[in-house]
């Protein structure tokens, strides 16, 4: 690394009391495991600090029964009894040297509590979101003091499991926190409402008391939308946005700034290009002296330097990037660029979550099946037989056959009745803002050529009569449904 155009992004961080060993930083992102599936939730957030991710954090995590997000699989830490799961992924973020964050949630207006049926708070009376026909209860004094308890001791039971950096959340509209900044959602003529240091004041006690319940060994980081893209009915990167920040400069130990809401933080790339959140972040440094960390679905190194040394991060964040490819730090710490497999900004990821399933990704097969297949992103079992393989299509399917049976030690046959491989892809990525999709064709490719064992060949149809006069002991069948 010493004479790399990359050390910069290997250069450690203090944040509050901890140390991030890089400049990589994997956001907290939902993944549809949570807390019913915390052991393969801690194998898959294991493997991205194998990969080299600095740190590594959770998705949301309840603190209360009375923010309960039922059918979808987030994290939950109501009591003590959910300290031994998340013992597991810190346990495993640990091994290889990361840190590990939480990021703690009160539900609020996007809380439904299916399973606990209790009532949802709320800074005012109104409808919960997310189309359900329930009202939420607006919040009296007793209930404020409550929320800032259950929020604290969270925040300790948080340190109990392991955690190194703890989140107060107030982004993507998903946060009680977040609707008491709110305009839209904060009524309230008393004073936590109206102004916005009013409006502001509940997040602001909520971070002094976190800070004041585990800030000696844990660093305590916010997590706020600048932005909500809803001109002046919502926050504003360039007025309410920035004034909040200011006023909280100094308190919490890492900002972690992103636009709201989900749809608009997480954008395909058909609509938005690697580092399409600048124009809204660019500013936080100039407003606090703590380190910040943003996303932009990146995945060139190349940029990631750039947003060093321009001033505009501290850290590199990541979701959708970590998950395309979780040894992405390390391929870039040892020089292998090309063999990165880059986020192609489909959000299939996104979309699983939205179903209360394990998460999934185009480009990574082995996303969410790490601990119940026990598959790995970069290693596979060795051959345990010799045998002769074909596989008939070089699509995306085609190709991950090819790839992985090669990496098993396996000689391959890659026949493709069209000039080159890709498949529908090719014809995907020539559609307006989908060209990142090729990426799903061209990593694969790429390491394919690579690879001794592995043939490939093109303008190649082979009909199905001839199959088994070929003579080869396994064929696959990658021609499409």
């Amino acid at each position: 690394m010493k004479d790399s155009p990359y050390k910069i992004l290997f250069e450690p961080v203090q944040i509050g009391p901890v140390t991030a060993p890089n400049r990589f930083y994997q956001v907290p992102h939902c993944n549809g495991m949570g807390h019913r599936f915390p052991q393969a939730l801690a194998r898959m957030r294991g493997i991205k600090a194998e990969g080299g991710w600095g740190v590594v954090c959770t998705e949301e995590v309840e603190i209360h029964p009375s923010s309960d997000i039922t059918p979808y699989n987030q994290g939950r830490l109501w009591d003590d009894s959910d300290i031994p799961n998340l013992q597991l992924m810190t346990n495993a973020v640990h091994e290889h040297g990361s840190l590990a964050g939480i990021e703690l949630v009160y539900q609020g207006l996007a809380g439904k509590n299916h399973y606990s049926r209790l009532p949802t708070l709320a800074p005012t009376h109104a409808s919960v979101l997310c189309d359900f026909p329930m009202q939420a209860h607006a919040m009296d004094k007793t209930d404020i003091k409550n929320l800032r308890n259950w929020y604290k001791d969270a925040a300790i039971r948080s340190k109990k499991a392991g955690f190194d950096i703890v989140y107060v959340y107030a982004g993507h509209g998903l946060s009680i926190l977040m609707h008491f900044l709110s305009r839209q959602h904060n009524d309230r003529i008393d004073e936590y409402g109206g102004s916005l240091v009013n409006r502001a004041r509940l997040l602001k006690e909520v971070l002094i008391d976190t800070k004041e319940a585990i800030g000696d060994s844990c660093a305590v980081a916010i997590r706020i939308a600048v932005e909500e893209l809803l001109g002046k009915s919502g926050i504003q990167a360039d007025s309410e946005g920035s004034d909040v920040i200011a006023m909280l400069a100094e308190i919490p130990d890492l900002w972690d700034v992103n636009i709201s809401s989900w749809e608009n933080d997480s954008q395909t790339s058909r609509f938005s290009k690697e580092g399409f959140q600048e124009q809204y972040t660019k500013h936080v440094k100039s407003l606090t002296t703590k380190p910040v960390v943003g996303v932009g679905r990146f995945t060139s190194p190349d940029t990631m330097v750039s947003q060093i040394k321009r001033g505009v991060l501290d850290l590199i964040g990541a979701a959708r990037p970590s998950i395309a490819d979780p040894f992405l730090p390390n391929k870039i710490k040892h020089g292998h660029i090309d063999n990165i497999r880059e986020c192609i900004g489909c959000n299939i990821c996104v979309s699983s979550d939205n179903y209360a399933a394990p998460i999934r990704c185009t480009q990574n097969p082995t996303m969410g099946e790490e601990w119940r297949r026990g598959w790995h992103p970069e290693k596979v079992n060795p051959k345990h037989a010799e045998s002769s393989i074909l596989i008939v299509g070089a699509g995306p399917a085609g190709l991950e056959c090819a790839h992985t049976l090669a990496k098993r030690g396996y000689d391959i046959i890659l026949a493709e009745k069209n000039k080159h491989a890709g498949g529908r892809v090719l014809l995907e990525s020539q559609m307006p803002g989908l060209a990142e999709w090729k990426r799903v064709v061209d990593y694969r490719v790429n390491a394919l050529q690579q690879m001794a064992n592995v043939t490939m060949y093109f303008d190649n149809k082979i009909a199905s009569d001839d199959l088994l006069d070929l003579g080869f002991d396994n064929i696959f069948i990658a021609t499409g449904a």
